[in-house]
């Protein structure tokens, strides 16, 4: 694949243990819905290392006063593409439990493999906001670019995309369609089937999700 300055693809050997059972057809609906939260939470961790709206704030300890910076009040939003992103909704609130949630629905028609929008929910202010995009599959990326769009017809400015399994073909769409949009992936797998699956993937993850299947 392409080399792109927008693209972070991650290497941590305790998400790879993770995504190891997280694949594993085996791996319960429970078990499967806790990993992808730790899983996100670890990635959350590195992706608003930078970007993340920040104040100075006096603080005082024990000893003396002090100035510290602290994230600033209501700055970071999280958009789950439904419904495999909402999965991927606890993981970032470990972090940042005060942040608001909006939704965007998309759905793939399964002839076209192009994604069909059907709901759209979002915090009146999040123009104002760090925007925290989530879908733990980012496959021919056609929903990922369309949510992105929408959320920049909506003032906002400040985005960043993180999958958990990423395609080529998906990651090379949204990193061309979105220049501007960092996006992170925990594993970068080799290809799309005819289906537009992911491979070597880990299936659905929204039927895996929720015992849907």
């Amino acid at each position: 694949m392409k080399q792109y300055d927008n693209v972070v693809i991650f290497d941590h050997p305790l998400i790879n243990h993770k995504i190891a059972i997280l694949r594993d057809e085996k791996t319960s609906t429970k078990e499967f819905r806790e990993l992808v939260g730790e899983i996100t939470t670890l990635m959350t961790y590195e992706c608003l290392k930078e970007g993340v709206p920040t104040i100075e704030k006096e603080v005082k300890t024990p000893l003396e006063r002090c100035t510290q910076r602290v994230v600033k009040d209501n700055a970071v939003a999280i958009v789950p593409i439904l419904r495999a992103g909402l999965g991927m909704v606890s993981g970032v609130h470990v972090l940042f439990p005060l942040a608001k949630v909006g939704h965007i629905g998309m759905y793939r028609d399964e002839e076209t493999l192009k994604p069909q929008s059907y709901y759209c929910k979002l915090p009146e202010d999040i123009e104002e906001k760090l925007v925290l995009v989530v879908d733990p599959m980012l496959a021919t990326g056609g929903s990922a670019v369309d949510a992105i769009n929408l959320l920049k017809e909506r003032g906002c400015r400040n985005i960043k995309f993180m999958a958990i399994i990423g395609a080529p073909e998906g990651v090379s769409r949204v990193a061309e369609a979105h220049p501007d949009v960092k996006i992170y992936v925990s594993t970068l797998d080799r290809c799309l089937n005819e289906n537009g699956y992911i491979l070597p993937g880990l299936g659905d993850a929204g039927d895996r999700l929720f015992g849907t299947k």
